[in-house]
């Protein structure tokens, strides 16, 4: 229990932190990704999707956005729509030129079953 208490008030800290940099920058999806993550780390799953999805619709070629997306959805129990974001995720890094991404997310779909 300790290590949770010492680790909240740096946890409130990024969560402050990349909020002041949605506020700042509300048209880069940098912000936005940068808190969806956090929020998956936290296990704060439909808030991270609605972080993500707006991250996305700022880049929807951003592929690291894509798959934390699905991530998020999966922890959420949306796995239909997981599958839908890993397709769009996985066309995307290829394109980008990123097999090792592909292969990635390949695993993670298997993992959805």
């Amino acid at each position: 229990m300790p290590k949770k208490e010492t680790e909240s008030p740096m946890s409130d800290e990024r969560e402050q932190r990349y909020l002041s940099m949605i506020s700042q920058f509300p048209d880069s999806p940098l912000g936005y990704f940068s808190l969806g993550r956090y929020l998956i780390e936290q296990a704060r799953f439909e808030e991270a999707v609605e972080r993500l999805r707006r991250c996305t619709e700022l880049d929807p070629t951003y592929a690291a956005a894509l798959v934390s997306l699905g991530d998020a959805l999966a922890g959420a129990g949306k796995s239909t729509d997981a599958r839908q974001v890993f397709a769009k995720a996985r066309e995307a890094a290829l394109a980008q030129n990123h097999p090792s991404l592909a292969e990635e997310i390949d695993e993670r779909v298997e993992e959805l079953g």
